[in-house]
């Protein structure tokens, strides 16, 4: 079996790829997530899932290296990992009420064929019309610093939500498996 690298040092991502139950390591790709001038949040997401999994690939020869992305927005809104308290109440105020497009790109990239398969897998997310004091209790209660959109759906984030609707869920936190395992086995990993 190919060596696996995730681009990645996301524990979201990690805890993801864990269930699938096959050996990897994690490295951070360190690349520039800035978009390009006049990207639209969709090509924004797939060219940076590419770019994270080219920055590691040629430290891992023989290898298949998953790069992943996620850009939420709305209209031309984006909404990114907030860092600070008050930045993730700002986004939850400007999000309330509204349905917003959780679109992750990922990449698998065989170093030692040189293939790179690409795909994106938008979830729309609606948030429910939350008022102040459940945005304050909210951010109390869960850290939410570093995700897209400050609303961690896989803990208490998702009580602000409405609904979710898409093809994989695993996408909204970050790495679409049901695409992943796609792609892992064109590159011939076996999986159940």
């Amino acid at each position: 079996m190919s060596r696996i690298i995730l681009a990645s040092t996301s524990p979201f991502r990690r805890e993801l790829l864990s269930r699938l139950q096959l050996p990897f390591e994690t490295v951070d790709p360190q690349a520039d997530e800035s978009p390009l001038a006049g990207e639209s949040p969709v090509a924004t997401a797939e060219r940076l899932s590419v770019a994270k999994a080219r920055a590691v690939a040629a430290l891992f020869p023989d290898s298949l290296v998953i790069g992943s992305d996620q850009v939420a927005y709305v209209g031309s809104d984006r909404f990114g990992k907030p860092g600070t308290r008050e930045n993730a109440k700002i986004q939850l105020m400007r999000m309330r009420g509204t349905t917003l497009i959780f679109h992750t790109g990922l990449c698998v990239l065989n170093t030692a064929t040189g293939r790179t398969q690409v795909c994106g897998v938008p979830i729309e997310v609606r948030f429910r019309r939350l008022t102040e004091g459940e945005i304050d209790r909210y951010l109390e209660r869960e850290n939410a610093l570093n995700c897209a959109g400050s609303a961690r759906s896989e803990g208490l984030g998702i009580s602000l939500l409405e609904y979710m609707r898409g093809d994989d869920p695993n996408a909204l936190v970050g790495l679409p498996l049901i695409s992943l395992c796609a792609m892992l086995r064109a590159e011939g990993i076996d999986l159940p």
